[in-house]
């Protein structure tokens, strides 16, 4: 075409583009204005608008105004040469002079009329005829709605009919043209969709079938992979340009939107969630698409004003029906109000059964996209809560995606992902929502009795105590879990279950470093949130991926989980706590931690190579050896921790589980009883109905199947205890006899063992407890019970109180609870004592050397008294601080302890004096909490008993010296009253104060100076013997119960020795060497003590 003669045609283009250009922004105004209020309006005119009664819906409004302008403008045409000269180039299918036209009057949108439009249809039908016959000979569409283009090419290799298929660039060309206007004529759309679909799928088949060489097909050579990427650009253009704006403006055609999800699910959700993000782009410049667009925003917001439980299916329709056209509006608009209003999240869901494949994937990128928007905060202004916005968002999702198979997850995940690799956890909340909708995983912190006894028992008393009426063989529950697990472990890549497992626990690590928050307590709830996601997250993994030896090859190996992926080693044991239980004897079928005989056998015995546990796991694993796994826990430690600990023991400890030491036999007779109430009252039931009988017998088979899972469960869980009860007893004699430094094995125990795991989990907390009575009722050589809890209450209690967060203060609490409760037991009775206690070398005075006399019963008094004080001056050197933390902690602890501490009136009244304060405090939470602590404390105070009662007579209780006595001694501690703590005094981080026990009874501690021999006539003493002992309270324990001499311990710090004692000190004589070197040691604290008194 000249353009010269163009030149001449008329209007010229510069009028034509005027006029075009006032027409459309007249049309854009009247667009814009859909749905906006009149504020001019009356009362009466709104209320009239919004009366109640049926809403209606006008599917036709937009195609209407269209029609109106196309009436307006259909002279235009008709004067106008250029529009005429297209129409003649389209009437002789002349594509390459029209297709320059089109460029050049794209601003007049010549399609729009429809002489023009119904000749660009005519060439597009014409384009894809030969295409489309191919289609339906080989009965393409029927390889079903759901396939991907992998499945889809699967499904049509059986056609030996088929042929590759090419479509000419000048079809994406046209469709380009037609734009939006292809809603005209959906008969063409639709096959427009099915030529599509098998161009595409015939370029990846030439990718799956042939060898990447060039081959010719239909006349031209064509590169396989070139050809494909060639293929999804531009059906990627088509989509955007032509096919998802005409959806828009097609009335309620689900089987439109079909047709082009065929084409659309071809493609990555990356690509088709880009595709969403751009439909809307030319929403401000066609008129007739604005236009749709204001008319479905405000037709929604009218039906869910009216959508309740009793209109559901009406109204449901209707939102479909808008829905169909404008995914994207209607169901931004639905996530909007959903997000305000909290209460529409289950008519909406329920609603929402009417939509298509189409919009559920529509949907999914809304919710991201509501996620991604900026300007809107994620907590509330505490900084402690999920915004009420995001937490509807989360409960909708975890909603929907249950109810509805057709939703895809992996587009959320992956969103996840990113957003942990950006230091970002607070999304993990949809996490959280999906695991406990999908799959009934829940995570409780503040269980009740009967459910945290139910966590130590099996698969069935667990679920009976966690799954809150969900039935556990509930069908859909089944598939919905399984859903989840192939959205996180699809068949192809990317896998996300692990990489966001360990993103996960990463970021559970680095919050308190990173953290920008202004105040501690933010710090910790961010923590406590993201720990118990990842608690919940494997937790699911473990029950979803089965068998046991499917997780064990998709996790990492232990040596990476520490050293590679860097996490803590609680964490990691977290993880791979399962696969512990796949190691056994290559001549054994009973895994680790149960006992056979062949492993009583080994162990007296010596050991060989082929007695050494092995984890194989075939495939392309190694077998791993329980010596290899050793040997990888001794590099998670530093290397002095192994002085004082072995990696059999740690590794012993870590491997198992409550369920291992613990039968919880009243909770299961207690379920089993229920289940029979169950079936009486079905047998009382007098309803003869057929439906009746059968619904019945349907329950009675299921409250049976419960009650013989749970008969065998309790047979099986004894059995297992016992088991794991004689391997321990076989093993015990060997996890601390060879540690060189057996000072500091109690310290180094709960350093590396009991307080990362009493901290981790309630019933971790519990299983610690048990672990620790484990080994004292074992026997355990070198483990002594005392000085275990005594370092736990004098010198760790406090720093942990203060360094816990909210939910680690009280399963801290619960774990000193359980240690407090057991040796009130012991205390409870001298038989009870002597039997469980009284022959244990737990209970060696010197426990260094276990066959040692043993502490006797009124020396457990005297010393249970120092720990019942010690709590008492700890817990309100707690309250009365200024920290929030410390308050709170404190308070959390002592609602954990309440049942069993305190004791003692006197440590009674003065801790609810201390907590009647804080309830006046400003700060609302401390307020409520401290109200009930003071209930709990006031419900005890009828069981607490005097000093005289506490010590059964084996205290020397004496009354508190006057002032004349306190200001003599020149030491504000020397006048503390024995029977009853100093409140409000402050004293040093984590010092003990043996303020119970009276001054005969407080004994010396000696420890060896510089560790070298001292000299004897009968005797060379080395490192370790009973009188150097520097931790061994109870060796001068017994010392002091004998000379009844006041002495006090010098490995304590030098502020906590009375100078009054000090002064009267005296070295017991004894038939065994005596300590005479360390006399300038004493006399050196003895002047430092005296000079900081007197400061």
């Amino acid at each position: 075409m000249s353009s010269c003669r163009y030149a001449h045609l008329l209007p010229k283009d510069e009028e034509a583009l005027e006029n075009a250009s006032a027409m459309t922004a007249k049309r854009l105004d009247e667009a814009s204005r859909i749905g906006k209020i009149n504020l001019a309006a009356t009362g009466k005119d709104l209320m009239d608008d919004e009366k109640q009664g049926d809403v209606t819906i006008d599917l036709y409004a937009a195609l209407d105004m269209e029609n109106q302008a196309v009436v307006e403008s259909s002279s235009e045409i008709e004067n106008s040469q250029t529009l005429g000269l297209l129409t003649g180039f389209l009437h002789v299918d002349d594509w390459c002079h029209a297709n320059i036209l089109f460029e050049r009057l794209s601003v007049l949108t010549p399609v729009a009329h429809p002489q023009i439009c119904s000749g660009l249809f005519r060439l597009i039908e014409k384009s894809i005829s030969s295409v489309y016959d191919i289609v339906r000979e080989t009965k393409f569409q029927n390889c079903g709605f759901s396939m991907n283009a992998h499945e889809a090419v699967e499904a049509a290799d059986s056609s030996t009919t088929r042929l590759p298929i090419l479509l000419a660039k000048e079809l994406f060309e046209m469709l380009a043209c037609a734009g939006p206007y292809m809603y005209r004529n959906t008969l063409l759309l639709q096959k427009v969709c099915r030529a599509l679909k098998a161009y595409y799928l015939s370029a990846v088949e030439l990718v799956s079938k042939g060898d990447g060489a060039s081959r010719r097909v239909a006349g031209v050579n064509v590169v396989p992979r070139l050809h494909l990427k060639d293929a999804r650009l531009r059906i990627e253009e088509a989509l955007g340009s032509c096919l998802l704006p005409s959806l828009q403006l097609i009335p309620a055609n689900p089987a439109v939107g079909q047709e082009i999800w065929e084409v659309m699910s071809l493609l990555p959700y990356e690509v088709r969630y880009r595709l969403y993000g751009e439909w809307e782009k030319d929403d401000e410049r066609i008129p007739m698409i604005l236009a749709a667009r204001q008319t479905a925003k405000l037709d929604t917001r009218r039906i869910l004003k009216r959508l309740a439980k009793e209109n559901l299916k009406q109204l449901g329709r209707m939102v479909a029906k808008l829905a169909h056209a404008n995914p994207l509006t209607v169901l931004r608009t639905i996530i909007h109000q959903i997000e305000a209003y909290r209460d529409m999240i289950t008519p909406v869901v329920d609603a929402f059964k009417y939509l298509t494949q189409l919009e559920y994937d529509v949907l999914e990128y809304v919710v991201i996209e509501r996620l991604v928007q900026s300007g809107r905060e994620k907590l509330k202004d505490d900084g402690l809560n999920v915004s009420d916005w995001l937490q509807s968002l989360a409960s909708f999702w975890g909603h929907l995606c249950k109810k509805y198979p057709s939703m895809e997850l992996r587009g959320l995940f992956q969103y996840l992902v990113n957003q942990l690799k950006r230091g970002h956890g607070i999304e993990l909340i949809l996490l959280q929502e999906l695991m406990q909708q999908m799959a009934n995983v829940q995570y409780t912190e503040n269980m009740t009795e009967e459910q945290l006894e139910a966590m130590a028992g099996g698969e069935t008393l667990r679920h009976l105590a966690t799954s809150f009426g969900v039935s556990r063989n509930n069908k859909a529950l089944i598939k919905s879990t399984n859903r989840l697990r192939d959205a996180l472990l699809p068949k192809d890549e990317p896998r996300l279950a692990i990489p966001l497992l360990l993103l996960i626990a990463q970021h559970r690590s680095v919050i308190v470093i990173n953290a920008d928050a202004p105040y501690i307590k933010m710090v910790s709830e961010q923590f406590d949130r993201c720990h118990g996601v990842l608690l919940q997250y494997v937790d699911f993994l473990c029950s979803a991926v089965s068998p046991l030896t499917a997780y064990a090859q998709l996790i990492p190996t232990l040596h990476n989980l520490v050293h590679l992926y860097h996490l803590d080693p609680e964490v990691a044991f977290l993880i791979f706590r399962p696969v512990m239980r796949l190691f056994k004897r290559q001549s054994s079928s009973v895994c680790w931690p149960l006992c056979d005989n062949d492993t009583l056998v080994a162990k007296e015995s010596e050991p060989t190579e082929a007695d050494d546990l092995v984890l194989d796991l075939g495939g392309n694993q190694n077998p791993l050896r329980w010596s290899d796994l050793l040997q990888m826990v001794t590099t998670m430690l530093p290397s002095k921790a192994w002085n004082s600990l072995s990696p059999d023991l740690y590794a012993t400890f870590w491997g198992l589980t409550l369920y291992d030491l613990y039968v919880p036999r009243s909770r299961y007779e207690s379920e089993i009883a229920k289940q029979h109430a169950a079936l009486k009252a079905l047998e009382e039931l007098s309803d003869n109905s057929s439906s009746a009988i059968a619904k019945r017998k349907k329950d009675k088979e299921r409250i049976q199947e419960s009650l013989d899972r749970l008969t065998s469960e309790l047979q099986k869980h004894e059995e297992n205890v016992a088991s794991v009860r004689r391997r321990l007893a076989s093993e015990k004699d060997n996890w601390l006899s060879s540690c060189p430094d057996t000072l500091k094995i109690n310290m180094e125990f709960l350093q590396r063992c009991i307080f990362p795991r009493c901290t981790f989990s309630m019933p971790d907390a519990v299983y610690c407890a048990m672990f620790v009575h484990t080994l004292h009722s074992l026997g355990t050589p070198f483990f002594n019970t005392v000085n275990h809890i005594d370092v736990l209450i004098c010198k760790t209690l406090h720093p942990m109180i203060c360094c816990c967060t909210e939910y680690e203060a009280g399963r801290l609490g619960r774990f000193l609870f359980e240690t407090l409760k057991i040796a009130y037991y012991w205390k409870s009775d001298e038989s009870v004592y002597e039997r469980d206690c009284g022959n244990m070398p737990g209970f060696a005075v010197y426990y260094r050397y276990p066959n040692s006399q043993r502490v006797t019963y009124g020396q457990f008094i005297k010393v249970h008294w120092k720990w019942s004080q010690r709590i008492t001056r700890l817990l309100i050197q707690c309250l009365e601080s200024t920290e929030y933390m410390e308050i709170r902690n404190a308070l959390i602890l002592l609602t954990k302890i309440s049942s069993v501490f305190p004791v003692t009136r006197k440590s009674g009244i003065n801790i609810e004096k201390r907590v009647a304060k804080i309830k006046s405090d400003e700060r609302e939470d401390l307020k409520v909490l401290a109200t009930s602590v003071g209930a709990a404390l006031a419900a005890r105070k009828p069981s607490w008993v005097t000093e005289e009662e506490f010590g059964m007579g084996y205290l020397e209780l004496k009354p508190a010296p006057s002032v004349a006595s306190k200001s003599a001694t020149g030491n504000s501690s020397g006048g503390v009253s024995q029977c009853e703590p100093p409140v409000g005094r402050v004293t040093s981080e984590g010092q003990p104060l043996d303020s119970g026990t009276s001054q005969k009874d407080q004994t010396l501690r000696t420890k060896p100076i510089d560790g070298r021999v001292e000299s004897s006539s009968s005797n060379a003493r080395l490192k370790g013997a009973p009188v150097a002992n520097g931790s061994d309270m109870l060796a001068s324990a017994v010392q002091g119960a004998t000379s009844r001499s006041s002495e006090k311990p010098l490995d304590e710090p030098p502020s906590k020795i009375m100078d009054e004692n000090v002064a009267k000190v005296t070295i017991k004589a004894s038939t065994e060497s005596e300590v005479l070197p360390i006399l300038p040691l004493i006399m050196f604290f003895v002047i430092r003590f005296n000079l900081e008194g007197a400061q």
